[in-house]
């Protein structure tokens, strides 16, 4: 099997794969370090994993970077860095903010279980990359230093702009907010900055052969991506709100350098609504891992809801589902732990049956990550007459293309004496068909906290979640 994904550019389905060697290459726009990363911006950071995690159970090697934009990325009104206004909010610098929400940032990738990348550059740390892009555009004839003293890029100069989000230049009208708006030192209206020039600012700038300053958001990304994976991106990643302008933009700062197309495929993740609507500030509604944390829920019920929607689809997320995931996993987890696993190494090695679920659940990540069908295929197979030892393996053969960490240790209560005894006095009413006490003693056992299952092996029981 092969993993296809929807490439943006394209408009169709390709088959993901390395051009320049055996390893695919994947470059996934990170977090601006000024606040909490939201649950909707982990939602695209989970499509990274669950795309390297597919492209590994299918034997293919990856080397993964995810930039960490701490420069550049100004407020709405183009005025000032986000970082340098958080900084002053919170009565600290930009760069002790920007270290404190990196770190918060990875635990929160943690506790989704989302693998690190193989890299993690700074933009602060990338500033000479930076330097050396943007002076091979200039020279190639891509940018130019405006009335200003800031380094534009020139739009005209790339014939091919808009071919991901279609927002062409002809469509770009002159007001169009899309970037810094200093009409009067552009060349053309839809130019954007490179480096802007600063020569007031105190805090997070550089000297730059064109003056004090700082980068412009998009630079950092087509710096780095070139950098850190030699030259090529096989797939990148980011939230659709990243189409345009960054990843138009980008495009057409890395493509000259390479003189061709630097990104083989582009691939975005949809919009997550919380409660029917948009996350927001004004709203009240944004939701981080924390907030999981302080109702005591665990944060993989997140990535249980996240695959149960398909990546390019919006979302309507809810407490009432999360609450549900939490509760589902919990199942799922004493159904792993409760009987030795037939096998654990390979799907090779597993019962027929199992091994065509196995197969059945793989084929549907590698369908444009369907993971919806993934998910339903495992809850059928979890509810199904098969043995419990054998949805155990099950359970533990799909933990790597999951991460739900379904063979986490769990604390197992020992049952009372009286909960072992009204087991056993069950078992013999239903032997006897005295349904009546049968009845009566689940009832019992449910006030214990005990659930009852009768199937065609018998009576089976678990804790209550």
């Amino acid at each position: 099997m092969e993993l296809s994904l929807y490439d943006t550019q394209s408009r169709s389905e390709k088959i993901v794969t390395s051009k320049n060697s055996e390893v695919i290459t994947i470059y996934c726009c990170g977090p601006t370090v000024y606040r909490d990363a939201h649950i909707g911006n982990l939602r695209t950071f989970l499509l990274t994993d669950l795309v390297v995690r597919a492209l590994h159970v299918l034997g293919k090697k990856t080397l993964v970077v995810q930039n960490i934009t701490d420069v550049g990325h100004m407020t709405d009104d183009f005025e000032e860095d986000k970082l340098l206004a958080q900084g002053k909010s919170e009565s600290r610098s930009a760069r002790d903010v920007a270290r404190d929400y990196e770190g918060r940032f990875h635990r929160d990738l943690a506790h989704l279980n989302i693998s690190p990348a193989d890299h993690y550059p700074r933009a602060s740390e990338s500033i000479d990359l930076m330097f050396a892009h943007i002076q091979k555009l200039i020279d190639l004839g891509h940018a130019y230093v405006g009335t200003d003293n800031t380094v534009y890029f020139s739009a005209k100069s790339f014939p091919t702009y808009g071919a991901i989000s279609g927002n062409t230049l002809e469509k770009l009208k002159p007001g169009h907010r899309y970037d810094y708006v200093d009409d009067g030192a552009k060349q053309f209206h839809a130019d954007w900055a490179l480096w802007k020039s600063s020569p007031n600012r105190n805090e997070m700038v550089w000297n730059s052969p064109w003056g004090t300053g700082f980068p412009g958001w998009h630079i950092e990304c087509s710096a780095m991506s070139l950098k850190f994976l030699e030259g090529h991106v096989d797939l990148h990643i980011g939230g659709i709100d990243l189409r345009f302008p960054h990843h138009e933009n980008e495009r057409a700062q890395s493509n000259p350098i390479v003189n061709g197309e630097a990104v083989s495929q582009w691939l975005h993740g949809e919009h997550l609504l919380f409660e029917g609507r948009k996350m927001s500030k004004s709203a009240g509604n944004v939701v981080l891992v924390s907030h999981l944390l302080d109702k005591g829920l665990d944060p993989l019920a997140l990535r249980f809801c996240f695959l149960e929607n398909r990546y390019r689809s919006q979302m309507d997320l809810s407490w009432e589902s999360i609450t549900a995931a939490h509760q589902t996993l919990a199942k799922w987890r004493l159904l792993a732990a409760s009987t030795q696993p037939t096998a654990r190494d390979s799907i090779q090695a597993l019962n027929q049956e199992v091994r065509e679920i196995v197969n059945e659940i793989v084929s549907a990540f590698c369908d444009d990550l369907d993971t919806p069908r993934a998910m339903q295929i495992l809850r059928s197979a979890v509810k199904s007459s098969l043995a419990d030892n054998l949805k155990s393996s099950l359970l533990n053969a799909i933990e790597p293309l999951f991460g739900l960490a379904l063979t986490r240790a769990i604390d197992v209560k020992e049952p009372s004496s009286e909960i072992l005894q009204l087991l056993e006095e069950r078992r013999a009413a239903r032997a006897a068909k005295d349904f009546n006490l049968s009845d009566a003693l689940r009832k019992r056992l449910d006030e214990l906290g005990i659930t009852i299952h009768d199937g065609p092996e018998g009576q089976r029981w678990e804790w209550k979640i």
